[in-house]
């Protein structure tokens, strides 16, 4: 493992108590890891061109460009670069759940953070939601670096919520975006995916850019549990005591069912997804993120 991917894991960061330390260290070392890196495909540094979108104005279509590439790029200008980024956080009492080291909450708050201090070090603005059954937090989109610090405040002071119900404030947000926008949802889904991810499609669909993490403990990705074990449901407290050798087969694949079709549903329609486990650094994620910033610029 690399310097940098050594800062990135998570067993390191539970270490920061502060939030704008372990954004730093998260981004940095991941932009260090990129600049070290052979592969070409990810860039700091963004083009003024953007593929066509149906709808845009032909005025702005580069012809010579499109002589050259056959295809249709639209030239922005200097205030068109710049993206808006929301970033909606999961804070529903599942998320609290941990078998070792760093919670779902506690990894997603430490993602939206490195999100947040990567998007503004872009220049980019960023705005935070976060949620339960309810909105418990809205920040609007700004781009200016005393933000940043209202962002990780709120961050800092969230705790576990209730039930999980996100559709109502991706439905809200869609409603009040007037123009395209980057919208990125760290949740462990454990709701009614089909309607989460339809309304994800809907965002989609009005031109906006997306992407899920889908962030869910090692245990629940594993199921490594060997005693009879008393299983209670965070969000309704309900209980069931089974011995975990005897279902974790069917376990084991009715996960893997509901994460392929997660996936699916959400590839079938431009929906960025990335599965997360809270035991592995979070490059994986700040990668995906860069790439869907990439192709969209």
């Amino acid at each position: 493992m690399t310097q940098s991917n050594t800062f990135i894991d998570p067993t390191v960061l539970a270490t920061l108590d502060n939030l704008e330390m372990r954004a730093r260290v998260v981004v940095e070392g991941f932009i260090a890891g990129l600049h070290k890196s052979p592969k070409r495909g990810f860039s700091v540094e963004f083009t003024d061109y953007r593929h066509y979108i149906r709808g845009d104005d032909m005025r702005h279509v580069d012809w010579k460009l499109y002589g050259r590439t056959d295809k249709l790029y639209i030239k922005q200008y200097e205030d068109e670069t710049n993206v808006r980024c929301y970033i909606l956080l999961d804070s529903s009492a599942s998320m609290a759940y941990a078998s070792d080291g760093m919670s779902k909450l506690e990894y997603g708050r430490t993602l939206a953070s490195a999100l947040a201090y990567f998007i503004m070090r872009q220049k980019d603005a960023v705005g935070l939601i976060t949620l339960d059954d309810r909105i418990r937090d809205y920040i609007p989109a700004k781009a200016r670096q005393l933000h940043l610090i209202r962002i990780l405040r709120s961050l800092h002071e969230l705790k576990a919520g209730t039930l999980t119900n996100a559709v109502r404030p991706l439905s809200d947000l869609a409603m009040t975006l007037n123009r395209k926008s980057l919208v990125i949802l760290i949740s462990d889904m454990l709701e009614d995916e089909q309607a989460t991810i339809k309304t994800l499609q809907q965002l989609r669909a009005m031109g906006n850019e997306v992407i899920v993490f889908h962030v869910l403990d090692e245990q629940e990705l594993n199921f490594n549990f060997n005693e009879s074990t008393e299983f209670v449901d965070m969000e309704t407290a309900e209980t069931h005591i089974t011995s975990p050798a005897a279902i974790r087969n069917a376990y084991l694949e009715n996960l893997n069912n509901y994460l392929n079709d997660c996936r699916k549903r959400c590839q079938s329609t431009g929906v960025d997804y990335c599965l997360l486990n809270t035991s592995q650094p979070l490059d994986k994620a700040l990668a995906s993120y860069l790439s869907r910033r990439t192709r969209s610029a």
